[in-house]
This record gives C-alpha cells, sequence and structure tokens, in this order.
C-alpha cells in the first residue's frame, strides 16, 4: 500500500499520457478526413481549440475572480512557441511522407531532455534514460512495420522542405513542453490558469496568422456538414488532450509526456482498424509493449520532488527568474527554482 502511495502520481502519469495519445491519434484521423474533403488550413483548425480552453477555463477563472500568478508575457511566449509548433507539423504533411514526419518529430525528447537539464536543472538516472532509448525502439518498430506494408510510400513533393519544417516543429514544442513545465511545476492549482492563457494567446496568434496567410484557402473552401462535423471532432480531441497535458507535465515533467505521446500513432492504427477494417500488423503489438515498458522503467526510477521546506535554501539560486511571477497583490515574488541538482 505504501508502496502504491508512492508511486500513485507516477501511475496516473502514465495513464493520462495514454488518453493524450488516444485524443492525439483523434485530432490526427480528424485533420486526414479534413484533407480528403480538401481542407488545408492548419492554423484555423487549432483556432477553435484555443478558442475552446479561452472560453471554458478562463471563464472559470474569471468567475472565481483569479489573479495570474505567472506574469502575462510568459504565457504569451507559451502561446507563440505552440502555435508555430502546430502550424509547422500540420504543414510539413504536405511536402513530405507520413513516416518522416513521424520520425523526425521524434527529435523533441532529446530536445526536452536536454532543456529541463539546463533550464530546470533536472537530472535523469542511467535507467531513465534506457526506458526512453526502450520508447524510441517501440516508434522504429512501428516504422518498420509501415515501411514493409506501405510499399513504397511516396517521398513528399519536397521531402528536404518537409523535413525541415518538422525539425522547427518539434524545437518549438521541446521549449514551448518545458515553458508549461516551468509554470506548473511544484506550485499548487496552476493548471487551470495555464490552461486558459494558453488559449488566450494561443487564439490571438492563430488569428493572426489565419488572417495573413490562411484566409484564400478559406474562400475556396466547399463547406459541408460532414467538414463541420470533421472540425468539431478535430476541436473536441484538442480540447481533452490538452485538458489533461498540465498534469502530466507537473507529475512527470516534459520528458515524460513526449515518451508517452509515441504512442499515438499505435492509437491511430486501432482506429483506422476500426473505421476502415485494416489488418493490424503484429509489430504494432509488439512496438506498443516495447513503448509502455519504457514508459514504466522511465517514470518509476524518477526522482522524488524536492519538498517545498528542503528549496527554501536555494530560491537565492533563482534570481534570474524573479519578476515572472506575482502574488495574489500584483507585488513581485521570488522566480521557479526548478529542480534541485
Amino acid at each position: 500500500m505504501g508502496w502504491w502511495s508512492s508511486k500513485r502520481r507516477t501511475w496516473c502519469a502514465v495513464l493520462l499520457g495514454q488518453a493524450v495519445s488516444l485524443f492525439l491519434a483523434l485530432s490526427g484521423f480528424s485533420t486526414s478526413l479534413l484533407a480528403t474533403m480538401g481542407f488545408d488550413a492548419p492554423v484555423t483548425q487549432s483556432c477553435f481549440g484555443y478558442f475552446s480552453l479561452a472560453t471554458v477555463y478562463g471563464g472559470i477563472l474569471l468567475h472565481r475572480r483569479h489573479k495570474l500568478q505567472v506574469s502575462w508575457y510568459l504565457y504569451l511566449l507559451v502561446g507563440f512557441l505552440e502555435v508555430q509548433a502546430n502550424f509547422l507539423r500540420t504543414k510539413a504533411y504536405q511536402f513530405s511522407s507520413i513516416t518522416s514526419v513521424t520520425l523526425l518529430v521524434c527529435f523533441t525528447i532529446p530536445w526536452a531532455i536536454i532543456l529541463t537539464r539546463v533550464f530546470l536543472g533536472t537530472r535523469y538516472s542511467i535507467l531513465q534514460l534506457v526506458g526512453s532509448a526502450l520508447c524510441l525502439v517501440g516508434l522504429a518498430l512501428v516504422l518498420l512495420s509501415d515501411a514493409d506494408g506501405g510499399g513504397g510510400e511516396e517521398s513528399g513533393s519536397m521531402p528536404l522542405l518537409g523535413d525541415t519544417l518538422v525539425i522547427g516543429a518539434s524545437i518549438f514544442f521541446a521549449f514551448s513542453n518545458v515553458g508549461q513545465e516551468f509554470i506548473v511545476k511544484d506550485r499548487g492549482q496552476m493548471e487551470m490558469e495555464m490552461l486558459s492563457m494558453l488559449g488566450v494567446f494561443g487564439f490571438l496568434f492563430s488569428l493572426v496568422e489565419l488572417s495573413a496567410f490562411e484566409l484564400r484557402s478559406l474562400g475556396s473552401v466547399d463547406w459541408s456538414v460532414d467538414m463541420i462535423w470533421a472540425i468539431a471532432g478535430y476541436t473536441l480531441s484538442m480540447f481533452c488532450s490538452y485538458s489533461m497535458i498540465p498534469w502530466i507535465l507537473k507529475w512527470s515533467g516534459a520528458t515524460m509526456f513526449n515518451l508517452s505521446i509515441l504512442t499515438s500513432n499505435m492509437w491511430a492504427v486501432v482506429i483506422r482498424t476500426f473505421f476502415y477494417q485494416q489488418k493490424v500488423d503484429w509489430l504494432y503489438f509488439l512496438a506498443f509493449a516495447v513503448v509502455i515498458l519504457g514508459l514504466v522503467i522511465y517514470s518509476t526510477n524518477e526522482k522524488a520532488p524536492v519538498p517545498d521546506h528542503d528549496r527554501d535554501g536555494v530560491k537565492s539560486s533563482s534570481s534570474e527568474c524573479e519578476g515572472l511571477l506575482v502574488d495574489e497583490n500584483g507585488e513581485a515574488v521570488a522566480g521557479h527554482a526548478g529542480s534541485v541538482p
């Protein structure tokens, strides 16, 4: 019982990670449906998701008369990074193959490890790195299965450009995830504030970018009821996945989150099986098991967070982050010190 109590948050993070992975697969399925209908406006798709986050969680905070605990410009930065990452990844599918996008987006994982070590002071054990490697092995098995059954998948019209866009997206995602971890880690009741502000700034940035780049595409869209349902499905999936992400970042960090969503491709196979009655290669089941094993090894070897009273003696080391946090009276307080080395 004591073991379960100490690892409860870890296992909850693993389960939430799989739920997020499933919703990401559903959003990808909605995107593919929209593509077949001739809808090519990735920023517009995400815009509805950000609006739902801002409306739901922002409305709750306004009702509670909540005052921001983190300065608005940090949320602005995270919102900008998130919008650019989503735009670049979605745009890359027009120029490169699905296999290339799937493989290269995994560059988020080493970036997350580096950034959390540099900016948050997170230390990783050998077993955690082994768990991370196992997750990547599981992804490689998925790609191997796709290569065997794909029968010569097209590389895309401009594969080099597509690959460059994906690598750029992985960097933006890593910075955004680490920024969100910085906000919610070791602080109480910050999840809803972050979701609402991410929704607000994500929506504003999306409006600017769709006005600049997608108005012509939207004007040529042949709207239908099925298209509206697909957009609604994408919005619901995005809302649900984003609503769970802060808790994964709070309990296990950005690296664990990015490892967890590697299974989204496997969930996508399950979805295609139900909708199109496609046969599932046995390698997918093996890959899923390998990734879950890697997640368990990584998560069960995490170091326990440092209690607040133990951090009091090292608050001075966070002087470079001062001004990022404000108290309920609007006065500046010390910034987040990250994990203690």
